[in-house]
């Protein structure tokens, strides 16, 4: 079974680049202490470096901070932002799913009533006021973006659940008298989760494109330092230093990237269809 799916691992060329590519930026993030052992807020430098200034190879912003050192410390917060975020989504959704799409009848209309009144909430006007309400912060910020994204997932999982809930195996399940959460923990959501591992990685990059629109409006942490504020801050020199925008603007691209592409690696890899299509 391993090697199998090493096998069709490395037939998905998505997969791999993704794969890759975001285990050098969580490398990065990793190495950022190692590498820039300093607080990334501190000032090292003269102001207005440009890169490749000995000693400041990625050069300084307009208060003397070292570029390099802010980008990879940053990683860290936008990466973390973006995995608890999605989880927190993930979780309230595979809940409520499974739940409305097992359950069935009134239980069903009432889950996805609620379901359809969060979607029609604009997601990001949301996290902002819940943002503001609950003042800036890394905690703040991963709960309003979790908190408004999980419609998607709960209306995968429901359909999921409502292909399995009447197969036969659920059907022997019932049969021989095991109540109803053992055979959600067992049968149904197994059998439903296959989509959601997909669609985690693109809830990640949501995550992490909202927590640096946040920030760039000046709602992200203030005791971090984040892609997202990066930018924000650059902004007043978009015209005379824009390396300051531009590096933690590539930064958040490759990371999207990075994630989309294992999305459709994963979708290769999960979805019968295109399995079929290769054989």
């Amino acid at each position: 079974m391993i090697r199998n799916l090493a096998r069709k691992f490395r037939q998905s060329r998505p997969l791999v680049l993704g794969s890759g590519l975001l285990l050098l930026i969580i490398l990065a993030a990793l190495l950022a202490s190692l590498v820039y052992p300093q607080d990334p807020l501190d000032i090292v430098a003269p102001a207005n470096l440009w890169p490749g200034t000995p000693g400041h190879y990625l050069g300084t912003d307009m208060m003397g901070r070292d570029m390099g050192a802010g980008l990879m410390h940053a990683a860290s917060v936008s990466l973390a932002v973006g995995f608890f975020a999605a989880l927190l989504s993930v979780t309230i959704g595979i809940a409520l799913g499974v739940l409305a799409g097992y359950s069935g009848g009134w239980i069903d209309d009432v889950l996805m009533r609620i379901t359809e009144m969060f979607q029609t909430f604009p997601s990001f006007l949301f996290a902002v006021v819940l943002v503001v309400i609950l003042e800036p912060s890394i905690y703040s910020i991963i709960f309003a973006i979790g908190i408004t994204a999980w419609p998607q997932i709960a209306r995968l999982v429901r359909a999921e659940a409502l292909r399995v809930r009447n197969a036969e195996f659920v059907t022997a399940a019932r049969t021989i008298g095991l109540p109803n959460y053992r055979i959600i923990l067992a049968h149904v959501l197994p059998n439903s989760l296959a989509p959601v591992v997909v669609t985690t990685s693109v809830l990640m990059a949501h995550a992490i494109l909202t927590e640096a629109s946040l920030s760039f409006l000046g709602l992200g942490d203030p005791g971090v330092i984040s892609w997202g504020s990066m930018i924000g801050m650059g902004r007043s020199t978009l015209r005379t230093a824009w390396y300051m925008t531009a590096m933690p603007g590539v930064a958040i691209f490759m990371t999207v990237i990075s994630l989309m592409l294992l999305g459709n690696g994963l979708n290769d890899l999960f979805n019968p269809r295109v399995q079929a299509n290769r054989k």
